[in-house]
């Protein structure tokens, strides 16, 4: 019990003295993470939307494909994105294994099925006479999908900030993919992984506080949502 009450307060102090292990990483997971996002954001919702308003065969096999990819592992996400990104992978000539940019790659796959879902399920789920009116009115297609997105802001959001949350609090991409160098690719997950197992036991408290602080904002700010939603 000592133990840990001395690393908390030890943790206080390096977050008050601005540790620049603990900053860089926390700096680097903020960034990573919503780099990644924004890509999968601009992605998920041009393939939910897609999905949920247009028929072909074979839609509902894509469908429960990417609610199925939800639930991988990030560290399978991780092996996929190390062969993709070797110096013998399809990808190794843009040299992007063990650097930021890695793991934006990997956590864009971890995002895109999860806001890819959601968006899907949002849209889906819309009053039928919303497209039924907008067809009637002779809206084009770009318009009409401005209304789907309109109409479902709600659950998009959502979408957005379960897949935010996903990526900032993973591990398995950023360790495998990103290599866990010193200032360079280090994240919050991996650094505290680290100095815990070489018994800096202070530091990976504070980096785990500030783990605690973002999924607790996040999940605030879901909880907000969804009452919105429900209203």
């Amino acid at each position: 019990m000592e133990m840990i009450l001395n690393g908390i307060t030890e943790a206080i102090e390096l977050l008050v003295g601005g540790d620049s292990l603990v900053l860089d990483a926390a700096w680097r997971s903020i960034w990573v993470s919503t780099t990644a996002v924004i890509i999968a954001t601009i992605l998920g919702i041009a393939i939910g939307t897609f999905l949920a308003r247009h028929r072909f065969p074979g839609r509902r096999f894509v469908v429960t494909l990417f609610r199925g990819m939800m639930g991988v592992p990030t560290v399978l996400i991780g092996l996929i994105g190390y062969a993709l990104l070797a110096r013998q992978g399809p990808l190794g000539t843009l040299e992007l294994l063990y650097t930021p940019w890695g793991i934006v790659m990997g956590e864009v796959l971890l995002a895109v099925p999860i806001i890819t879902s959601l968006t899907h399920g949002g849209v889906k789920n819309l009053d039928p006479r919303i497209p039924e009116t907008a067809l009637l009115l002779g809206v084009g297609p770009l318009q009409r999908w401005k209304t789907y997105l309109s109409e479902a802001r709600l659950p998009i959001m959502l979408a957005i900030l379960t897949a935010f949350a996903r990526c900032f609090t993973e591990l398995g991409i950023a360790m495998m993919v990103g290599g866990n160098l010193k200032l360079k690719t280090r994240t919050l997950a991996t650094s505290t992984t680290l100095e815990t197992a070489r018994g800096e036991f202070s530091r990976a408290v504070a980096m785990s506080l500030i783990l605690l602080a973002i999924a607790i904002c996040i999940t605030l700010v879901i909880a907000l949502v969804s009452r919105e939603e429900e209203a």
